[in-house]
């Protein structure tokens, strides 16, 4: 088998063979088939596309191309939750507790986040003493205790993936959905899930900007997810704006708590429930989607959901008390009000430009290397469809920094007051089985 054969069979249209996505996959994880011929490859993938066979057999491929994670000793179905980012993301901050608090076990490796601000791991250090790095027995043992457990990726997950990811970053390549699709999908089959709840953002903070686009690339998931036998669902949901209203690590954990105890912000709080009532659904632990929620609904008013994010805490070594006292969360040393220039009615907030804002502040990292400030960020304080008089407070930045006009000039620009009133955007577009 020759890979310029397998370039040429794409370019022409054709499918490719397991075999033959097999060979391609291994022989470039293993440098035996060169960066010139894999450019090719994805080019031909980027305009002729992949078959739903192709995709699974090619997430399958690079699945296979590194370490598994093995849940078998956690008792019940193990349902995995994967969004495709945006800007003040904090859903699983918030679900994991919640699905576990109703018996679903969450056995959720998440990783640190490179742009607007840190991912799940950095955002759950802004806790005094939480650690991220748990043994793969002590990880399982913590899930069969207390039904959730959450740890930094580690190992050789998906190899093929990393090195083809990088490939794509400088070839013109990413925006490919079979190739986005199958990377985002080996690396959830690869931690060990049984079943799949993913959030597919579309909006002006989300990759996929236009709903089209997005509905295409969750279509090709699920239908990737249920050929690899995971019972797989997408959640297409809106991130033409932050979601909530904090941008920020300790700032997140914050609305976090307020959003476990039932007073976090309406979009969070009905996404979470979304997603939740999927995720407990296909663990089998509600009859239906209308009763998983009612159960997730309970556990938020009885206290339970927030007592489960305690013993979650502690259990990883950290310190419960912050939950209850979120004043003990890292602290920034000024607060600045960013107030409206103009009165009328909130029309749009780029959200990628609030993203940015918090990033200026420190709150993100650049590079692999940059240290996050977990202490600073953005609260919104207002949204979409929120009326503003002229000096009413837009944002508080939480900044350690004296100087912060340019990133209140980032605000500012990111924000559209119109005098006409706004139609509701939806929070839900659809969801795909």
């Amino acid at each position: 088998m020759r890979m310029v054969d397998l370039i040429a069979k794409k370019r022409d249209g054709k499918s490719l063979t397991k075999n033959e996505i097999d060979f391609m996959i291994d022989g470039y994880t293993n440098d035996q088939i060169p960066d010139y011929q894999m450019s090719a490859m994805a080019m031909a993938l980027y305009f002729q596309g992949m078959t739903t066979e192709e995709r699974v057999n090619l997430t399958m491929a690079m699945v296979e191309s590194g370490d598994q994670v093995d849940l078998s000793d956690i008792e019940g179905i193990k349902v995995d939750k994967h969004s495709t980012g945006g800007v003040g993301d904090t859903t699983t901050l918030i679900l994991a507790p919640l699905v576990a608090s109703v018996g679903v076990p969450v056995a959720k490796m998440s990783g640190r986040g490179l742009g607007h601000t840190g991912g799940t791991i950095d955002k759950l250090e802004s806790i005094e003493g939480f650690q991220v790095e748990l043994t793969s027995e002590q990880f399982n043992k913590l899930v069969n205790e207390q039904k959730v457990a959450v740890v930094g990726q580690s190992g050789n997950l998906t190899p093929a993936d990393k090195k083809l990811y990088s490939l794509r970053d400088v070839t013109a390549t990413v925006n490919s959905i079979p190739l986005i699709a199958s990377s985002i999908m080996s690396k959830k089959i690869a931690s060990g899930a049984d079943a799949i709840v993913l959030d597919v953002k579309t909006g002006s903070g989300a990759f996929m900007k236009e709903l089209e686009d997005a509905k295409e690339l969750a279509r090709a998931m699920v239908d990737i997810g249920n050929g690899a036998g995971r019972e797989t669902i997408a959640v297409i949901s809106d991130m033409n704006q932050p979601l909530g209203f904090a941008v920020g690590n300790a700032l997140e954990v914050k609305e976090a708590i307020d959003t476990l105890q039932g007073k976090g912000p309406k979009d969070l709080h009905e996404l979470c429930l979304t997603l939740g009532s999927q995720m407990v659904y296909l663990a089998k632990q509600a009859a239906s989607i209308e009763e998983a929620r009612q159960k997730l609904e309970e556990v938020i008013a009885s206290g339970k959901a927030l007592e489960k994010f305690k013993e979650f805490v502690e259990s990883q070594g950290g310190d419960p008390s912050m939950v209850d006292q979120p004043s003990q969360l890292p602290q920034a040393k000024y607060v600045v009000d960013v107030k409206a220039k103009e009165t009328g009615v909130v029309h749009e907030i780029i959200a990628d430009e609030i993203g940015i804002a918090a990033s200026m502040l420190g709150a993100g990292r650049m590079t692999k290397e940059s240290e996050i400030d977990l202490a600073v960020g953005v609260v919104l304080q207002k949204k979409i469809g929120d009326n503003v008089t002229e000096g009413d407070t837009l944002v508080k930045v939480y900044s350690n920094q004296e100087d912060n006009n340019e990133v209140e000039q980032k605000i500012i620009e990111a924000y559209s007051i119109e005098q006409e009133e706004v139609n509701n955007q939806p929070l839900i577009y659809e969801i795909i089985h």
